[in-house]
């Protein structure tokens, strides 16, 4: 998941049929264009509103008219992810998120689990679900979705499914586009038997850390789809639903600056206030960083897992000097590194506040 030097293309041109998440059935088609950087990607303001006010009040399920903004918040976990970690009570995966942002006064925020190892697929009809009874709770008509990595494209499934319980999409460092990291490693362990031998020891040894496992859980089948040509796949599937405001932000480390690959045509404040800032790379990312880096001469910026080029979705608003742990406080809250002013409570503090600016 490298960043790329300049703008890439973000969409092939054409027209793509969609399929129902359940049945497979043809249900829709989406037509993608080729864009700079400047230029609105899938599911930005001009496609899908980055306000409120072609909201639908009313839900399919009831049909009663839930209470207006501000909606909840729901944060959706990555790869790997987890609400409480080993049963520890204080190690969730927006570590300390959800607390902070209950003492500026926001109480409806949510972190539920979902399987941390399947594709979106699943994980994202598993996050429905949850955000079903979320909304039955709280009585809102609809809730903000906010997806770091993975947790990205579960909300993209919730919101192509149930377009009417959602309001708002914010994806962080998501991989859009696919990860040659998914792509290297499938090339790796390409033999079907020995996934599932990794498989199997995964849910035997995992099952005291991540409670969600299923028996279907899988790495691999999580990785299929988060290759290069299973996101393809999924881009034509889960199309963007109208009324419904995308916005992805990305993350850049190695001590790189943002570069052409960070350009955005409106960058808020909490996000460009940090522009001169540079990230040291976590060592567990350092060689994973490389490999996304590409060309010395000319790196591509990644928060050593996920591409800047890949994390571009809807309304893009840059790159926050974070890398894939940091970004969501992991692990246990460290900062970013000497010299590097970005923390992450601050930032989910300031992405909350725009998007109860925006009117959600």
């Amino acid at each position: 998941m490298a960043a790329c030097a300049g703008p890439q293309p973000l969409a092939g041109g054409g027209e793509t049929t969609a399929t129902d998440a359940s049945s497979g059935a043809p249900v829709s088609t989406v037509s993608t264009v080729s864009t700079e950087a400047t230029t609105p990607l899938p599911g930005s303001s001009e496609a899908s509103g980055l306000d409120n006010t072609d909201a639908p009040a009313a839900t399919e399920s009831g049909g009663s008219v839930g209470s207006g903004p501000p909606y909840p918040i729901v944060l959706a976990h990555g790869f790997f992810g987890f609400d409480d970690f080993a049963g520890a009570g204080f190690a969730n995966y927006y570590f300390d998120v959800r607390d902070d942002l209950a003492s500026a006064g926001e109480d409806e925020v949510f972190t539920p689990a979902v399987d941390p190892f399947n594709n979106s697929t699943v994980r994202g009809m598993q996050l429905l679900a949850h955000v079903e009874q979320i909304v039955v709770d709280t009585g809102a008509a609809r809730i903000n979705l906010v997806g770091h990595s993975q947790g990205g494209l579960d909300a993209r499934v919730v919101a192509h499914v149930r377009p009417d319980l959602v309001a708002s999409i914010t994806t962080i460092a998501t991989p859009h586009f696919g990860t040659p990291i998914a792509d290297i490693v499938l090339g790796i362990v390409p033999d079907p038997a020995a996934q599932a031998l990794g498989d199997d020891l995964l849910r035997l040894l995992g099952g005291g850390v991540w409670s969600e496992l299923e028996p279907s859980s899988s790495i691999f089948v999580a990785l299929e789809q988060l290759s290069t040509p299973g996101m393809t796949a999924f881009n034509a599937t889960y199309t963007d639903a109208p009324g419904v405001a995308y916005r992805s932000i990305a993350g850049r480390s190695s001590l790189l600056d943002g570069g052409r690959a960070c350009a955005a045509a409106v960058a808020p404040n909490f996000i460009s206030a940090f522009d001169g800032d540079r990230d040291a790379i976590d060592p567990g990312l350092a060689l994973s960083a490389t490999i996304l880096a590409g060309d010395a001469l000319a790196p591509q910026r990644s928060d050593g897992l996920v591409r800047v080029l890949d994390a571009r979705w809807g309304t893009f608003l840059g790159c926050v000097p974070a890398d894939h742990l940091d970004e969501v406080g992991q692990l246990l809250g460290d900062d970013p590194g000497l010299g590097n002013a970005w923390r992450h409570l601050v930032f989910f503090r300031a992405l909350v506040a725009d998007l109860r600016a925006a009117g959600f």
